[in-house]
């Protein structure tokens, strides 16, 4: 994922999302020389913490794990945009969006999987009786 981002302009910060964004973000930062810092929820709306700071210009990359909707990365974007910065694309190691959802960002990843994603409602194994996986770290809205 190094190089494949070495094409963006100045990168100022790598921020990734609690839980799966802070390996990646901390590695890709150690490698790049780049400072790694990482958002987390409260009350369940994603912030900064810990001394953590980004300032208003600065150069974001958002690093993940998977991105499977987008949905955490996008909320780091929003946090990111509201302070002022700006988000220059996102770097995970698995890409496994479905075609359609295009987040808006350059997305930079080791691999792209494609893998049906489901709602319970029309989920094939569902249908026969399965009890639903819940993918990721986020919970299924009921």
């Amino acid at each position: 994922m190094c190089d494949k981002i070495r094409e963006l302009e100045k990168i100022d910060i790598i921020v990734g999302p609690a839980i799966g964004g802070i390996i990646t973000s901390y590695e890709m930062g150690r490698q790049l020389g780049l400072e790694s810092i990482f958002t987390e929820r409260t009350d369940g709306k994603v912030t900064l913490r810990r001394g953590f700071t980004v300032n208003k210009g600065t150069n974001i990359l958002i690093s993940e794990d998977v991105i499977t909707t987008g949905k955490s990365t996008l909320e780091v974007r929003d946090l990111m945009k509201e302070m002022g910065a700006n988000v220059l694309g996102v770097a995970c190691i698995v890409d496994r969006r479905p075609e359609k959802n295009n987040i808006g960002l350059p997305i930079y990843s080791g691999i792209q999987i494609d893998i049906d994603i489901f709602d319970a409602k029309e989920c094939p194994l569902c249908k026969q009786g399965s009890i639903p996986v819940k993918p990721g770290s986020r919970e299924f809205e009921k």
